[in-house]
């Protein structure tokens, strides 16, 4: 049984919210910081700046350059990262428990003293730029969601490429980051996390010390729904003389606080979920186009993207798209069994378990279910949630929240020349090349 270990929740009077969670199987301790904000906030001329922020507060912070910085983490055999997502900033750190204090003075002064040097900026954006170039050249699949977000919430924050677009992280300036800073980073957006090997007491005064004198962020934030679309659209992302093709069939789909989360976990490991699953099982096990195809939810404070994924020989494009579109539609028409449904189940539960074993995992699920508000029940009750999922609940998710072969949007990656023919089939085609600098195609 999985279930919520024993801790403690604070919210300082500033809003900084803190959970601490003693676990003493190992003497070491880790940390989970969600900064709500992400790339939602970035300037809708200019995405990436909240991933170039990220970048840079591991680039010294405090009275620490960055190479002091990272001598300090090292030296302590530790490790700290920050990362950019769509709704928030996370920065996680594992240190021996002995080092507790040294890891809550480095986040303290990431937080609230970075550098955010200019000569770092410049270092860092080129390298994001080269970066984008490099996946183009060689894993462009890579970026397929960035070209199906950009065209499924054309006109929503969620549209906006999380780490930039070559042509967007040329328009960032410095003072771009350092506004981005000014306005998202304050006490009223924290969500900290330390589980592991502390003293509750201890740990308490310790947050308290760095984090309850630090003011809010300047602004307050609220995400909109994404708009609905009507229609089949396709984007075709031509790369010349490709040997594959890459697509994607995506929808709007459901929020993180979706009531019925157990049973569309289930039908969509049955649909596209593991290897065994009716989308993987039609493209690569009987028909051998694919290696591969998998579905999926992303869903935020708002509803993201239900998406198909899979890739195969360029001449067999449109019969795999046709496939995929015909397994949607078999999922709808047909349903799913209750003998399905409890092999679904086994398989869920035994994922479940794993992903819960170490003091890490517990700090991200707990700040996960701080930063939605989905309460400790999300984790205690799911697998009794699981046991009553039966067809008709299956049925109910499907109609909710999988689409129809009609109101979907297809992003292709793959040659114009020999696949452009096919497309136009599936619905209005626009067109791109991947070496344009932007994700979006134009309007």
């Amino acid at each position: 049984m999985v279930r919520v270990p024993e801790h403690e929740r604070l919210v300082l009077d500033n809003g900084a919210t803190v959970i601490l969670l003693p676990r003493r199987e190992v003497p070491l301790l880790a940390c989970q910081v969600l900064l709500r904000g992400g790339s939602v906030v970035d300037p809708p001329a200019a995405p990436g700046v909240a991933s170039l922020v990220a970048a840079l507060l591991e680039k010294g912070a405090g009275e620490r350059d960055a190479y002091a910085f990272a001598e300090a983490v090292e030296g302590a055999g530790g490790s700290f990262g920050a990362v950019a997502g769509p709704e928030a900033i996370a920065l996680r750190s594992q240190f021996l428990a002995r080092d507790q204090g040294l890891m809550l003075e480095l986040l303290a002064d990431t937080l609230r003293e970075p550098r955010l040097e200019a000569e770092e900026f410049e270092h860092l954006r080129a390298r994001q730029i080269e970066f984008i170039k490099a996946v183009k050249d060689s894993e462009p699949a890579e970026l397929i969601d960035a070209y199906g977000r950009a065209l499924l919430f054309a006109g929503h924050p969620y549209a906006q490429p999380v780490h930039g677009s070559e042509a967007s992280l040329g328009r960032i300036a410095h003072a771009h980051v350092l506004d981005y800073y000014r306005t998202n980073f304050g006490a009223d957006r924290l969500i900290l996390v330390l589980a592991g090997d502390l003293d509750i007491h201890r740990a308490e005064h310790d947050v308290r010390a760095a984090f309850a004198d630090w003011p809010n962020a300047a602004v307050r934030t609220t995400l909109g729904v994404p708009p609905s679309q009507a229609g089949r659209r396709v984007l075709l992302i031509d790369a010349p003389e490709a040997a594959q093709t890459h697509f994607w069939i995506g929808a709007p789909g459901v929020d993180r606080r979706y009531a019925h989360r157990a049973a569309l976990d289930l039908v969509n490991t049955l649909f596209g979920g593991r290897f065994t699953s009716l989308l993987n099982a039609e493209l690569r096990i009987k028909s051998g186009l694919s290696y591969g195809a998998r579905s999926g939810f992303v869903r935020g404070s708002v509803a993201g993207e239900f998406a198909i994924r899979s890739f195969v020989e360029t001449a067999k494009t449109a019969r795999a798209i046709h496939m995929a579109l015909q397994a949607l539609e078999r999922l709808r028409r047909d349903g799913v069994s209750a003998e399905m449904l409890a092999s679904a189940r086994a398989y869920t539960l035994g994922q479940y378990a794993l992903g819960l074993e170490t003091a890490a995992d517990w700090a991200a699920a707990l700040a996960d279910i701080e930063f939605f508000g989905l309460g400790t029940s999300y984790i205690d009750e799911y697998p009794a949630r699981l046991a009553e999922v039966d067809p008709q609940a299956a049925r109910r998710v499907i109609d909710e929240a999988f689409p129809t072969s009609e109101q979907v949007t297809l992003v292709v990656i793959g040659d114009a020349a020999r696949i452009g023919g096919q497309l136009g089939e599936f619905g209005p085609v626009i067109n791109m090349r991947l070496t344009d600098p932007e994700f979006a195609p134009p309007i």
